[in-house]
């Protein structure tokens, strides 16, 4: 009877089939060539795959072996995404395998380089989120400009923001136009990490998904997973409103607009770098516009093509997250370990899913690290100490 690798965590096979979007167990068996019981076994805890067999996961998954010998890095709290009805299950299931792998990664780092302190507010102040009204969130955005000291004008950079006041922010590819964010506290980091899609995107899409994803983290940190499949439209709803007031606050954004028409949001928008459709979605919140005037704007914006792109989308370079970045090459550039021991002790998915979640370039591993040259000291000694004048090379006269 051959014995199975003691240690073997089942979770950890099922997150990095999410992670490759392998849609089952039988697909993956036949990766393997092996029965599709087997890897069911695997997967639900009841046998674990031999030494060979696990060297095979390895290389079909793109994982080190020790990958399978770790604790999964979840959460109790559940993860808010957005997606639309006809999403699949595998998109929705690889986006959260790279939340988890967002979570471990910024977990590992944060062992070496210190993360922005977190400056969150608690804006509920002991309520429920259920209790909020539309006023109440009006007035929690303007408390968090307050609070974080942007003022009542256009919030330039809402992920810079969210980084300096401790979010863990990733910009993945999701490979579908159907998954925008999703964000997810920390348990043991009590952090709240944000991951958005980098499909189809532009910098004012950037800004209101991670808006929206903020909003997430402040009002709905202590919701339940029963609670977010109860009250999923109604959280996905205080959401918005709150990233629309946080975006176009009510005090300084409405007295902005004269005149509600596609030419003046558009004009609007090179200020707020808002899109159009979401300032039409906020005067009608705040009884600007009435219901009839809003559909007959959103009828004018369709038949001008916007909803595939809007002017303006691509003035302004899409924002980047910078802090697991940095991290990154701080600890390589600083000594305190190489690339290669990175690879070999702390992490344990393959580089290029590194690089992918913490927004490193591509082949950022494979690259060799720049080294420190030092002048000899004889040399640099002769040259401070030279009373020779310098030489001027005329350019020859054309």
């Amino acid at each position: 009877m051959r014995v199975g690798t003691p240690g073997f965590m089942p979770e950890r096979l099922t997150e990095a089939r999410a992670a490759r979007r392998i849609a089952s167990k039988s697909a993956l068996a036949r990766l393997l060539s092996v029965n599709a019981s087997t890897v069911a076994r695997w997967e639900d805890g009841s046998s674990s795959p031999d030494t060979e067999a696990l060297t095979a996961l390895s290389d079909v998954l793109r994982v080190r072996r020790e990958f399978f010998l770790r604790p999964i890095y979840d959460s109790a709290r559940p993860m808010f995404h957005r997606s639309l009805a006809s999403t699949l299950v595998r998109d929705i299931d690889y986006q959260h395998a790279q939340m988890r792998w967002l979570h471990e990664l910024s977990s590992i780092l944060q062992h070496y380089v210190d993360f922005p302190a977190i400056d969150i507010p608690d804006v509920l102040e002991g309520s429920s989120y259920k209790q909020l009204r539309d006023e109440d969130i009006e007035r929690i955005a303007l408390d968090l400009r307050s609070h974080w000291k942007i003022g009542e004008g256009p919030c330039t950079d809402v992920v810079a923001l969210m980084e300096r006041v401790g979010f863990v922010i990733s910009t993945i590819e999701m490979g579908t136009s159907k998954l925008d964010g999703l964000c997810s506290w920390s348990t043991a980091e009590d952090r709240p990490h944000v991951l958005l899609a980098n499909d189809k995107m532009s910098f004012p899409r950037r800004q209101m998904d991670a808006a929206h994803e903020m909003a997430h983290a402040i009002l709905h940190k202590d919701v339940t997973v029963a609670e977010l499949k109860q009250n999923l439209k109604f959280i996905e709803t205080q959401a918005f409103r709150l990233a629309s007031a946080f975006l176009m606050p009510s005090t300084t954004y409405s007295h902005e607009v004269s005149r509600p028409s596609l030419a003046s949001f558009l004009s609007l928008k090179d200020r707020w770098r808002v899109s159009i459709k979401a300032q039409i979605k906020r005067l009608s919140d705040l009884e600007i516009v009435s219901g009839d005037h809003q559909v007959e704007l959103y009828k004018l914006y369709s038949a001008k093509g916007w909803s595939r792109e809007e002017p303006l989308d691509r003035a302004w370079p899409v924002t980047e997250p910078r802090v697991l970045k940095d991290a990154m090459e701080v600890i390589v550039t600083s000594g305190i370990r190489t690339k290669a021991d990175l690879l070999a002790v702390e992490f344990t998915m393959s580089p290029g899913d590194i690089e992918n979640v913490t927004n490193l370039p591509a082949g950022w591993f494979a690259l060799k690290s720049g080294e420190i040259v030092q002048l000899r000291s004889d040399i640099e000694r002769r040259h401070s100490n030279s009373d020779q004048p310098g030489v001027v090379v005329p350019f020859a006269r054309k």
